[in-house]
This record gives C-alpha cells, structure tokens and sequence, in this order.
C-alpha cells in the first residue's frame, strides 16, 4: 500500500507550526540555561529535533494498518521494556526511571510506551465495529492501559503514569461509552481514591496538594508554585528581564516550568502566541482525524490529540497555580530527549494515517 502514498499528502502546514512551537523553545531553553551549568542544553535539543524529524518521516512510510496487525507484539515488547527499567533502569533522585544508552545517554521508555498504548487502544476499539460498549470491554481497555500505568507508578513517575489515562478515556470516549456507564465508572474511581492516595509516596502528595495553599511551605513543596507564579505575573503585558529565571529563582525552568520562562520574557502576549499555536496544531490533527480512511486511524490521531492535550493542559495549569506540579513536560518546547522523539514520531503516525486517506 505504501507505494501509492505520496509525501504530497503531507501535511506540511502542521509541520510548520509545529516547528515553529520547537524553535520558540529552543531559543528559550538557551535563555534560561546561558549562565548556569545546563548552558548548551539547547544544541542537544536540536538534535533531538532533527532526530524526531527522521524518525517520523520514518514513521510515515510505514503502513499504520500493517502495524496495527502486529500491535500485540509491540504491546509486548513495552511491557518488557519498563520491566527492565525495574531491573536495570539507573536510580536517580530516588527514582528509577531512564536506561543509560552508549555515549552517556538516557532513553526513558515510559515515553514511547504511549505510542504503543495509543495503537494498542485504536486497535482494540477499531475491532469492535461500533457495537455497544459492554462491562467487559471497559475491563479490557482498561488493562490494556492499566498494566503499563501502575508499571510506571511503581518507578515512581506519577506524572508520565497520569499521561496513559486520557488514551484510554478517547477511546472509550470515541468507543460509544454512555452516560449511565461513564457515571458508574466515575462513582467507582472516587471509591477507590483514598486507597490510591494511601499508595502515594509522601512528596507525591506534598506536589498534589501544595498548589492549593503554596504559601503554607513556601521553602518546600509551595517553593516551585510560588517561584513560577511570580515569573508569569512579573512578565506583565509585553515581557520584562527575566529576574526570576536567570537568577535561579524558578527551578528548572529549561523543562517542567519552561512556560514560565518563557512568559517571564515575553508576557502575556507571548504567552497567549505560544497557546494559539498549540491549539493551531490540535485543530490540524483534528482535521486529520476527521478524515482518516477508517475507524483505526481516526482512534490513532485522536489518541495523540488526547496526549497532547493533556500535557498543555496539566503543564500550563501547573505553572500558573491551577493544576498540581506532576513533572509533566510541555511538548515540543520542554528541554527533553524521549519527550520530544514521542512527539515526533507520533506525529509521524499522523502523517502516516493522512497520507493514506485517498489509498483503496
């Protein structure tokens, strides 16, 4: 089937806009880190951008649906891979997160697991044929994402384990769930929250509920919400210096609290151009969605908008104060490596579902 796609097919117009999104981070990256000891931090970022490119021109190529048929081995092959990082992952702050790769790299598989949970989850609702969602496939979907998310709870990275939750609620979403079993499931979920909160380690709970009242441990866990509160508000209208990043007031802020930055330089108005430039690009792939060539490939594209979604979602709320600090990155802008390969190469899914729209 792929010889009769066509890089024509391409939907250049996101890929500009997405690119877009990448330099803006870019350069902030190397705004936020020039005197401090991640100064270079953005050449490394760009060769992730370029790496992310081939790989989803890569992607592209390849027949989603073929892919699709083999799923279950990739599904495979993802559990095997976080349970490595158990055995051999490296420790590092406590957790136990990233493999070491030739050359002194990290590769942080939880991040391309995603991709493998958005086709597992396409295929499983593309199956179905539009019958009726039963009891039994809530449970399946479920475990299909459920696995892989407590793999990652245990690590422990809340924040990427957060991320598998909204494949799962697109496809049941896209899948026909209805009213009465999504207020069942909803019912039972908040039953079982204090068991899970129980389970949380004590600075995951501290990062939940430090945003509510950050002033009450302005040192500790309220240091980051106050920090990053302070640099979006001190950007006024227009931008301003920057005091609070390059001072080493807001931590990290070449990662998790790049909008921040950003906005500290740039103001509202910059930051507003960054949001209307994501949501830009959730509009293209949902365009995309609306016209895949089947049932699959509208589940896939729309398993990446809900990804993508919630991360801006989570990491914007989390910057201003409104969301809890979970270390979920920004896409394409966050300092990163797995980070920005996810992004690409499931964008590279994208391209590979739109350029087959017009393919019998």
């Amino acid at each position: 089937m792929s010889r009769y796609v066509s890089y024509r097919d391409f939907d250049w117009l996101l890929i500009i806009f997405v690119l877009m999104i990448c330099a803006i981070g870019v350069f902030e990256i190397q705004s936020a880190t020039v005197h401090t000891k991640f100064a270079g931090a953005h050449i490394k970022q760009l060769y992730w951008i370029v790496g992310g490119l081939i790989g989803m021109f890569l992607v592209s190529l390849l027949n989603y649906q073929a892919l699709l048929e083999q799923v279950h081995w990739m599904y495979i092959g993802a559990i095997a891979s976080l349970m490595s990082v158990m055995i051999f992952g490296q420790k590092y702050l406590g957790a136990r997160r990233w493999i070491k790769m030739p050359g002194g790299q990290h590769f942080q598989p939880s991040e391309w697991v995603k991709l493998i949970l958005i086709l597992a989850v396409a295929k499983y609702f593309a199956d179905m044929h539009h019958r009726d969602l039963s009891w039994s496939d809530f449970i399946k979907a479920g475990a299909i994402v459920g696995i892989p998310m407590l793999m990652v709870l245990a690590q422990p990275d809340l924040g990427t384990a957060l991320t598998y939750m909204p494949i799962a609620l697109m496809g049941l979403f896209l899948g026909g769930v209805r009213l009465k079993q999504a207020l069942i499931v909803l019912l039972i979920a908040g039953s079982v929250m204090p068991l899970a909160w129980h389970k949380l380690k004590p600075y995951q709970k501290d990062r939940l509920i430090s945003f509510m009242e950050p002033e009450a441990d302005k040192q500790g866990s309220g240091y980051q919400v106050i920090q990053s509160k302070i640099a979006v508000g001190s950007g006024g209208i227009w931008g301003g210096t920057g005091t609070q990043t390059h001072l080493s007031y807001l931590p990290v802020p070449q990662t998790d609290f790049i909008f921040a930055a950003f906005s500290e330089e740039h103001g509202f108005v910059g930051a507003l151009g960054v949001l209307l430039l994501y949501f830009i690009v959730l509009m293209r792939l949902t365009q995309n969605a609306q016209t895949a060539p089947d049932r699959a490939g509208t589940f896939v594209v729309m398993g990446v908008v809900a990804v993508l979604s919630f991360h801006i979602l989570v990491n914007v709320g989390m910057v201003v104060g409104f969301m809890p600090v979970t270390g979920i990155p920004l896409p394409l802008m966050s300092y990163g490596g797995s980070s920005v390969l996810f992004m690409f190469l499931a964008l590279g899914m994208v391209m590979n579902v739109r350029m087959r729209r017009f393919v019998n």
